[in-house]
């Protein structure tokens, strides 16, 4: 396993639950999801992303609400599902944009897109909503449509894939941090993670999404019941025994 695309493929192949939310009563399956990760590749590719090119990425609720911030997970990985997909398109996805977008592409929380200001060929692809300005495009809505196939082209391991604050990481260097953590921490399909970090950093990638993907694990977020292990914020007290912060996965 060399790339992220890798990593999505072999996802393809589990019928497990990945994802569960008190706030879906269906859980999301590996494969649901995997597959959902190459059809975000492809529709992102018609709106012009490509290698070497910059995907900015919001993650939130489908519909936040006055408390919320950026990173928040409560109801849905679409946020998650957008980093993997630029990734797998070869641009890196930017989990920690500030307000003003110089990217081929924003995703974000349609209630939240006011807050950013978009450099002129940006496109704004919403989740949740919808979104009243029409030239913002409908991220879930456009799913469903597309091709369900891997995007095309080869990755390499030492391409950039991911940007947060502190700096860029590969394919490689992202795969290696989640092979680390989950020999850390003993995660393996049985174990249930809850995602408690904002997903801001990478660490926080590593250790909530790409670790729990690599061992075959379940992810909880917007739960307040105990799980096996948490992914959670520096400092945060959290009701798991067992925690990982996202300063220590990568």
């Amino acid at each position: 396993m060399q790339t992220l695309s890798d990593l999505v493929a072999a996802g393809r192949e589990r019928d497990d639950v990945l994802f569960t939310t008190p706030e879906r009563s269906a859980p999301y399956s590996y494969r649901d999801f995997c597959t959902n990760v190459w059809k975000g590749g492809n529709l992102m590719r018609h709106y012009g992303v490509r290698e070497g090119m910059q995907v900015a990425v919001v993650v939130g609720p489908k519909n936040p609400t006055e408390g919320d911030e950026p990173g928040y997970l409560r109801d849905c990985p679409d946020g998650l599902l957008a980093i993997l997909s630029a990734t797998l398109d070869g641009a890196v996805a930017d989990i920690a944009p500030g307000p003003e977008i110089d990217a081929t592409a924003l995703v974000a929380p349609a209630a939240w897109l006011d807050r950013y200001e978009l450099a002129p060929g940006t496109k704004a692809l919403a989740y949740g909503g919808p979104s009243e300005d029409p030239t913002v495009a409908g991220f879930e809505r456009e799913l469903w449509s597309e091709n369900p196939l891997q995007p095309p082209g080869e990755r390499a391991p030492d391409d950039a894939a991911l940007r947060d604050a502190e700096g860029t990481y590969s394919h490689g260097d992202l795969l290696a941090a989640s092979e680390h953590v989950v020999s850390e921490y003993d995660i393996d399909a049985a174990t249930t993670v809850a995602f408690r970090a904002p997903v801001t950093a990478a660490g926080a990638v590593v250790a909530g999404l790409l670790a729990p993907l690599r061992a075959g694990a379940t992810v909880r977020f917007g739960d307040d019941d105990a799980s096996d292990l948490a992914v959670a914020g520096e400092d945060v007290d959290v009701p798991e025994k067992t925690v990982v912060r996202p300063g220590d996965a990568i």
